[in-house]
């Protein structure tokens, strides 16, 4: 019976431990495209643009890689306020969509690595985490 037991939990640590592994930038960035299909392509295009003056580019926006804790920032708990992304000014509302942290780490991947768009470093969960409310003030 103790041979059952042990094997179990060790089975049930193994199964665990795959479940909560870090997924790869390429799996991110897979799972971020279909997030951000649902939540930001309607405001920021398909192709990254936005529509200018009204809602800031993704594409080679100078503002997401000089912020980027303040966009994820953004993204975790709305964004209001005049912002200038590569010298024109916005000045709108971005809503909290409800998305959790890894959703966040996820679509922030695709965005940094999409329509020619390229950023090194992985955005984690933990990352996303620890970025409080006051990384917008």
């Amino acid at each position: 019976m103790k041979i059952f037991l042990a094997s179990y939990l060790l089975l049930v640590l193994f199964l665990a431990g795959g479940m909560f592994a870090n997924k790869t930038k390429e799996q991110s960035i897979e799972d971020g495209q279909e997030i951000y299909q649902d939540f930001c392509v309607q405001c920021h295009l398909a192709d990254g643009t936005g529509v200018s003056g009204v809602f800031p580019p993704l594409k080679a926006s100078d503002y997401l890689f000089e912020n980027i804790e303040k966009s994820i920032a953004g993204i975790k708990y709305g964004l209001k306020g005049k912002i200038t992304v590569n010298e024109e000014d916005y000045d709108g509302v971005m809503l909290n969509q409800g998305l959790e942290e890894e959703e966040i780490a996820d679509v922030m991947n695709y965005i940094l690595n999409s329509w020619g768009n390229s950023h090194e470093e992985q955005i984690t969960t933990e990352q996303v985490v620890e970025i409080p409310k006051s990384v917008l003030e």
